[in-house]
């Protein structure tokens, strides 16, 4: 991927690893497209970057999907950069006497439904371009689970599997399939003391190292890794999975 001259869309923009990115990306002389559910955080954000377009989306309406999906084919036809990055976790107790899947179901209409939707609708246009990228946010929960939250879990190794296979498909295609793969990451993802969370990653450190990775193409099989999220990412192969799933049952 280069890291300028692209037009890039971005979902979930309006807050963390998402914004930070958006920002980033921005600066680096990109066309960026922001899209998330709140209106007046589009405008803050568009309003501070000067040229950066927001553009509202619920993701978890399929018809607003393909509606937005049409809109930016015909107001940016040069689009290349498709980055599929919304998601929601939830906790979830399946040791309760009752157990509620809506939750289960939200999750993975967000981090997976539509995510499968969106790039397909977007992939034609993708394809088009002379240099592509479809890069999506998986986890390193996607390679050692979080015990509490076992959808948001599966949803990220579903996503980092399903990747593997579009990069397969699309190999002899102008489109570049990523995965971005976060550790645990100092945003308010998981509520406001994630932010503050001493055990995780600062957020510019985080934008800073992805960064460095994009510009200098430090990427290994299609993966963004920092160097915080690759002891999940080889958790299985260095023999410290179950270590590492025991830690987090812990948490």
């Amino acid at each position: 991927m280069n890291i300028s001259g692209n037009t890039i869309l971005i979902t979930g923009g309006t807050s963390g690893i998402g914004r930070a990115l958006a920002e980033a990306l921005h600066a680096k002389g990109n066309t960026v497209i922001i899209a998330g559910r709140r209106q007046q955080l589009l405008d803050e954000i568009t309003g501070k970057n000067p040229g950066m377009v927001g553009i509202p989306l619920d993701v978890t309406d399929p018809a607003a999907i393909d509606t937005f999906a049409a809109d930016v084919k015909q107001r940016f036809p040069k689009l290349n950069v498709l980055f599929n990055n919304a998601g929601i976790a939830r906790l979830e107790d399946y040791t309760a006497d009752q157990v509620s899947t809506a939750d289960a179901v939200s999750i993975i209409q967000t981090n997976v439904t539509s995510v499968i939707q969106l790039t397909g609708a977007l992939l034609p246009t993708l394809r088009a371009q002379p240099s592509s990228t479809l890069m999506v946010t998986t986890s390193g929960l996607a390679f050692v689970p979080f015990p509490k939250s076992p959808t948001y879990s599966a949803t990220k190794a579903f996503l980092h599997n399903w990747l593997d296979a579009l990069r397969f498909q699309l190999r002899e295609s102008s489109v570049e399939v990523l995965e971005l793969a976060p550790p645990y990451v100092q945003t308010e993802f998981g509520g406001p003391q994630q932010a503050v969370d001493p055990r995780a990653m600062p957020l510019a450190d985080y934008t800073a190292e992805v960064m460095d990775i994009l510009e200098t193409n430090k990427i290994e099989k299609g993966e963004i890794l920092v160097e915080h999220v690759k002891p999940l990412r080889w958790a299985e192969k260095n023999g410290t999975y179950d270590q590492l799933l025991t830690l987090f049952g812990n948490f």
